[in-house]
């Protein structure tokens, strides 16, 4: 099982040297994976939880190609309705062969209203336009013509019974986004049988969790999967890795915007991570 990390893409303590410094240290530590949100206008509602400067997700990522080699690159999640299908379609086709097929595209419906309205898109049916606009991605991508889109991975991001179905009928993966495990579990049954009944495979699992390291345990039913000791967190990882996570994206921010004052502070509990998840890894090496 992979590792990927969440890295903030707006707020007060963000720009250009930052980010550039995230994707370094993500990549030098040894994730896999390193993905950026997605908002476009920063109405009031967008503001109030993720404050400007916003960094655009296909700017941002085509500038974190350049300064970095290795490490995948992705969204998490991009809003469907917000761009026009073949724009997406030629951006993340473009993007991924630039940087030498690094791109995951995650995909969601979104649930700004303000910023729906300042973009001129009906928050009502962005469920419907979400599926219409990314059958016609897929299709342009299959077409190929001057895409050259390779196989880039589509992850339907959401928590919701709308976003498995979409994930079943769509998606190479779930992703799903900040939650317990006993719900995880119960959310998983309920994937297979709409694949059951919808006569599809399984999607991949590739879920996205919270990362807040505390001294002592974090106790109680509504721990989300990622909170706690170290330990608590690396046995939230064996238990991804048992239900099937090919990556596991770790979300270091936990909804203050100073925080991306202090960059260090989510760096140095990625790095316990890090190391302890391989450690864990090595493990069967070394008895072996």
């Amino acid at each position: 099982m992979r590792l990927g990390v969440n890295v903030p893409n707006f707020g007060p303590g963000t720009d250009p040297g930052v980010l550039r410094q995230w994707a370094r240290t993500v990549e030098g530590l040894g994730f896999d994976l390193l993905m950026v949100s997605d908002h476009v206008a920063i109405t009031g509602d967008v503001a109030a939880q993720y404050p400007a400067p916003f960094y655009e997700p296909f700017t941002t990522l085509s500038w974190l190609a350049g300064v970095t080699e290795r490490v995948r690159l992705g969204t998490t999640v991009l809003v469907v309705p917000y761009r026009h299908p073949l724009l997406v379609a030629r951006m993340a086709a473009n993007l991924n062969d630039l940087s030498g097929g690094r791109l995951v595209l995650g995909a969601g419906v979104g649930w700004a209203r303000e910023e729906f309205a300042a973009l001129g898109v009906p928050f009502t049916r962005r469920g419907a336009l979400t599926d219409e606009y990314l059958q016609a991605i897929r299709a342009a991508w299959e077409d190929e013509g001057d895409y050259r889109a390779g196989r880039i991975p589509l992850w339907v991001g959401g928590n919701s019974d709308a976003a498995l179905r979409r994930a079943v009928r769509i998606g190479d993966a779930w992703h799903p986004l900040r939650f317990t495990l006993p719900w995880l579990r119960g959310a998983l049954e309920r994937l297979k049988a709409v694949a059951d009944e919808q006569g599809r495979p399984v999607p991949a699992l590739e879920p996205r969790i919270a990362l807040r390291l505390t001294p002592s345990p974090v106790t109680g039913p509504d721990r989300l999967a990622g909170e706690g000791t170290v330990e608590q967190v690396a046995g939230d990882l064996e238990q991804l890795r048992l239900l099937g996570a090919g990556t596991v994206l770790l979300d270091p921010f936990n909804g203050d915007p100073e925080e991306t004052l202090r960059p260090g502070d989510a760096w140095r509990d990625l790095a316990a991570v890090a190391a302890v998840h391989g450690a864990a890894d090595a493990a069967p090496d070394a008895a072996g």
